[in-house]
């Protein structure tokens, strides 16, 4: 299990057991917010807690949660249910304790773009620290 807060502590969330990558995107959100992220569906790999407020881009397809408080971002959720009526969310791995998340491997994906994984380059999370 892996835990992350936001700098106050006001938001947490836990990712059930380990992810096998921590995502780098190079979209138009994603590069500014500088996260990684680790993905499953809410209330089954990932719980979270506290309050939130919520930025949606332009296609209205994600929330980009934050802390009102401190102003991490600590998930993204899909705003519409899949089939099986399931959202899918991404927990920011930043906010969670280095050497819990350091040697989870890096998969870079271009969503600015061509919206396709590039392959690995042989980084973990703890290089992006370094």
């Amino acid at each position: 299990m892996i835990e992350g807060s936001c700098h106050c502590g006001a938001v947490t969330w836990q990712f059930d057991g380990k992810p096998d990558s921590a995502t780098a995107c190079n979209c138009t959100v994603c590069r500014r917010y500088g996260v990684l992220r680790a993905y499953d569906y809410d209330g089954e790999g990932i719980r979270h807690w506290g309050d939130t407020r919520a930025y949606v881009r332009g296609d209205r397809k994600i929330e980009f949660h934050f802390c009102p408080a401190c102003g991490c971002v600590a998930f993204w959720r899909g705003i519409a249910p899949d089939a099986q009526g399931r959202h899918r969310i991404a927990v920011n791995l930043r906010l969670a304790e280095p050497d819990t998340v350091g040697a989870i491997p890096i998969r870079n994906f271009v969503g600015l773009g061509a919206f396709k994984d590039l392959p690995a380059s042989g980084k973990c999370v703890l290089d992006y620290w370094a």
